[in-house]
């Protein structure tokens, strides 16, 4: 990884870990990363309804960031087993868990110590005993091959430094039939990378995010099918929250998965 790459990533933990320090101490984190100003948009456009965010601990709603609800397009079902990358706080994980029941299983996946700390008192609050939260990064994730029936992540996937790894890492760890229910921020294709740095900056979800043609071409090399990039709300201007939907074919073969990384530690959050 390059010098600026790992900049980017430094800052993008670094914001990540204060807001898990505002959640834990009840003060609302927000904008995609936290501190909120005229020039950071608010994305996550109200997609949790108050029955579901009145079900979780206090700190876990708080320190959600994400730009929508990837459950509400998931269709998780009893027993299956789910990964949500970047988990934060652990609201979409602890949601996640009550959708699959005892039979199921859910991996949270985070960067930033803080938020592992954070998403495991708030799993332990829930009574969440189907859980675990993993210590690593997205690009590189800490799970063997053919191991989840879903992944989910909000607002997540636009911050990655090195996205064709993500989509790569994501198809090797689903099982054939596996799906994607993703919720990020995507570009209108006539947007130079100038111009989405223009719009925010990569830290709040905006400068980092793809064009809609460049991630349809990501998960396709990675060996996605079905793929599906549905607009939900403007994040800036010519910038969307949008829904992502693909699926592992039936047909995958472990020759087209990376190796498994064996240099993460167990842990949770974005990144």
């Amino acid at each position: 990884m390059g010098e600026q790459a790992q900049d980017v990533r430094e800052q993008v933990r670094e914001r990540y870990a204060a807001a898990a320090v505002r959640a834990s101490t009840r003060a609302a984190a927000s904008c995609c990363g936290g501190g909120c100003s005229g020039e950071v948009p608010d994305l996550t456009g109200g997609w949790y309804d108050e029955v579901e965010r009145s079900s979780l601990p206090e700190e876990a709603v708080l320190a959600s960031l994400g730009c929508g609800n990837p459950l509400a397009v998931a269709e998780l079902r009893e027993g299956e087993t789910v990964l949500d990358l970047g988990s934060g706080g652990g609201i979409d994980v602890l949601l996640s868990a009550r959708r699959v029941g005892p039979a199921g299983k859910v991996y949270g996946l985070d960067m930033t110590e803080e938020m592992l700390a954070l998403a495991q008192a708030n799993a332990d609050k829930a009574g969440a005993t189907n859980v675990d939260f993993l210590k690593g990064h997205i690009e590189a994730i800490p799970l063997p091959a053919d191991r989840v029936d879903v992944i989910i992540s909000n607002c997540v996937i636009n911050l990655s430094v090195d996205k064709p790894a993500v989509f790569a890492e994501m198809f090797r760890v689903l099982k054939p039939g596996g799906r994607l229910g993703i919720s990020d921020v995507v570009a209108e294709d006539q947007l130079t990378a100038a111009e989405r740095a223009e719009r925010g900056e990569y830290t709040a979800c905006i400068a980092g995010a793809l064009l809609f043609a460049e991630y349809r071409a990501g998960l396709a090399e990675a060996g996605f099918t079905g793929i599906e990039i549905t607009p939900t709300h403007e994040a800036a201007e010519n910038m969307h929250s949008a829904i992502v939907r693909a699926t592992k074919p039936h047909e995958a073969v472990a020759s087209r998965a990376l190796p498994l990384v064996t240099n993460s530690t167990s842990g949770e959050c974005c990144g």
